[in-house]
């Protein structure tokens, strides 16, 4: 005869096992301004219900405040400091997630096409694709690259 709990953990261990690893990289230049009064936590939490989050990092650039670096670090992303522009380091660990056979979703935040070459490579590779981004200035051809586009509404 089976237990009940023992029921409960296999049932665990299977929805573990059918959870979407995924991949989130934020374009903090792109995105965390005053004018969109973005919240991390809040991008987060509606990303950690589609799936197991198991990389997240905000690139930012060398111009950016400390406190922004400690709000990052507190909503339990990783911060990427570089010395120029963030978009050449954030495609490189997109392209890094791509090849990454445990990542199943890679999601990108920002309002940028520049990040249409690694998301085409990202679906080559039957990774599926997800961007969040703000309307303002927002570039069509990455929500035309993505299989999925949420909007953040500011």
């Amino acid at each position: 005869m089976v237990k009940v709990p023992a029921i409960k953990n296999i049932k665990t261990v299977l929805s573990k096992r059918e959870q979407k690893n995924i991949a989130v990289f934020v374009d903090g230049p792109n995105l965390l301004r005053k004018e969109f009064g973005f919240d991390l936590g809040k991008l987060r939490q509606e990303i950690s219900e589609m799936g197991k989050i198991s990389i997240a990092k905000v690139f930012l650039n060398q111009f950016a405040p400390e406190k922004l670096i400690e709000a990052v670090s507190a909503v339990g992303m990783e911060s990427v400091v570089t010395p120029v522009d963030c978009d050449v380091a954030l495609a490189t660990e997109m392209m890094k997630a791509v090849y990454n056979p445990s990542i199943d979703v890679i999601c990108v935040v920002t309002r940028d096409g520049d990040f249409q070459p690694p998301i085409m490579e990202a679906k080559k590779h039957g990774k599926e694709t997800i961007a969040f981004g703000v309307r303002k200035n927002l570039s069509e051809s990455l929500i035309n690259s993505v299989d999925k586009f949420v909007e953040i509404n500011i």
